[in-house]
């Protein structure tokens, strides 16, 4: 679908870098658009993902959060 992180190896040691543009970029999109507007409405929210986004938010920038969620969905 092209959520997850692209790999680049060299000597044995793998990279992580940006979300690949592989897959259909309409779903792609929706799916980033879906988890954003869960974030949204996160005061409303209750169960472990809400906690898991709350304390990810904590430590990262909103859209690699949502990139996270739309990936675990």
């Amino acid at each position: 679908m092209g959520l997850v992180p692209r790999q680049y190896c060299t000597g044995g040691k793998p990279t992580l870098l940006g979300i690949s543009k592989r897959g259909n970029k309409n779903l792609r999109r929706l799916r980033v658009q879906c988890a954003r507007a869960f974030m949204m409405r996160l005061e409303h929210q209750h169960g472990r993902r809400a906690e898991w986004i709350q304390a990810q938010l904590s430590k990262k920038h909103s859209n690699v959060v949502a990139c996270a969620l739309a990936r675990a969905c």
